[in-house]
């Protein structure tokens, strides 16, 4: 009885995000950037009450013992709250994909193709702890004039309301129905089984979080998934790097956030540079508390370090822990990269032209990187406004997904009377 209450009301929320979906594809580039507008709007003004239901839901987690990773993730803050505002007022600013025509040519019989770019209708993206997201993915997919289904943890199911609910003044003051964003909330972890097998009102889905709940995803759905699975990033120290780049590239890549998928976890060093950059490296990550786990090289210049395994080169920490591996050459590095990466973010520290284009064309990663840090990966960092969520797969979106990312595109086809023969 149960079951069938839950399939009931995960079919009537899919009706609804149906219904949305076919008026927000329609609607007007200045409707919904008045709804983006008026929801940034809210967020500010509501800045206080969403800080006061996040610190319920910190509290809630803290006495669960959940680690310090996931707090993290889950903690939004006055910086998070005006995070999420701006990213509402970026992607209002940018150029609306939707109705683009592009490639348009003339065919040899006089009719001329070309190509449209259409939402993709129903969106459902299933995350975890962050309640940023949820500004963020309600953002994009209304910009790209698809409907969403959100379903966050239930670990922060007061944050997710309260963001929602300033959402939903903004859909309301541009006159667009408030099913544009749903945001679940059934805790019930069947709702997610019963989710990614909506074939008839779900296009696609993006799952945002752990490893495990990715794969479940990817497993189980009925429905396309745009995904990654790991952030396992490495940063690549050339031996024609600038030491000062290099220290402080290897740092912030670690260092400015442990719990996030662009964080590097494994560190590769020119054999030539290591005597040069681990020292001043180690001190600065001793300093901060991380966890030095090296192979044999580094272990003869970083005494502390713990030795690292077979394991740790495939592992992706979200925490303050640190592989790190002295390579003989660039081609050692790719090499590595290739066996162990996941495709997500790898960056090189060089001045070598040569080696950097070499690089950029034999790492195959959704981002690759030169002289920056692996923390760049981001869709507001790439001029996105945000992003729902990072992809690695090759079809379709690959990288930060935003505004392109969630739509396809239609042939069109202009003819005066013409008839094949």
């Amino acid at each position: 009885m149960q079951d069938l209450i839950l399939k009931q009301q995960m079919d009537a929320i899919g009706r609804a995000a149906r219904a949305a979906a076919t008026v927000v594809a329609r609607a007007s580039t200045a409707t919904k950037n008045l709804a983006l507008l008026r929801a940034a709007d809210a967020l500010e003004r509501d800045r206080e009450a969403l800080i006061a239901a996040n610190e319920l839901d910190l509290a809630d987690a803290r006495a669960r013992g959940l680690d310090a990773a996931f707090i993290d993730r889950l903690t939004l803050g006055t910086k998070g709250v005006a995070s999420m505002a701006a990213g509402l007022r970026q992607v209002a600013t940018l150029p609306d994909p939707i109705g683009a025509i592009t490639d348009m040519a003339f065919r040899p019989t006089g009719i001329e193709v070309g190509r449209m770019r259409v939402p993709l209708g129903v969106v459902a993206i299933i995350y975890e702890a962050r309640p940023n997201v949820t500004a963020d993915a309600a953002a994009l997919c209304l910009k790209s004039g698809n409907a969403c289904i959100l379903r966050g943890g239930s670990e922060a199911v007061r944050s997710n309301q309260a963001i929602a609910a300033c959402m939903h003044e903004g859909l309301q003051a541009a006159g667009l129905p408030g099913e544009v964003v749903q945001v679940l909330q059934i805790t019930d972890r069947a709702a997610v089984g019963e989710l990614i097998t909506m074939r008839d009102y779900v296009d696609v889905i993006v799952p945002r979080g752990g490893k495990g709940l990715i794969e479940r995803i990817a497993n189980d759905a009925r429905i396309p998934v745009i995904k990654h699975l790991d952030g396992i990033c490495h940063v690549f120290i050339d031996e024609t790097a600038d030491p000062a780049k290099a220290i402080a590239i290897a740092d912030n890549a670690k260092t400015q956030r442990y719990g996030t998928c662009n964080t590097m976890e494994t560190l590769l060093v020119h054999q030539s540079m290591a005597t040069t950059v681990l020292p001043p490296l180690a001190a600065i990550y001793r300093s901060k508390g991380v966890e030095l786990r090296g192979c044999p090289a580094t272990r003869a210049i970083v005494s502390d370090a713990l030795v690292a395994t077979e394991e740790d080169w495939g592992t992706e920490y979200l925490a303050p822990i640190l592989s790190i591996k002295v390579v003989a050459d660039l081609d050692e590095a790719i090499t590595h990269i290739a066996r162990y990466g996941s495709q997500h973010t790898d960056a090189i520290v060089t001045e070598h032209h040569g080696r950097a284009m070499r690089f950029v064309r034999e790492v195959d990663s959704s981002s690759v990187m030169i002289n920056a840090s692996t923390r760049f990966a981001d869709g507001f960092e790439y001029g996105l406004g945000a992003e729902i969520g990072i992809s690695t797969d090759k079809i379709h979106a690959r990288g930060p997904v935003g505004l392109e990312g969630l739509t396809s595109q239609k042939y069109l086809v202009f003819g005066d009377g013409h008839v094949r023969s």
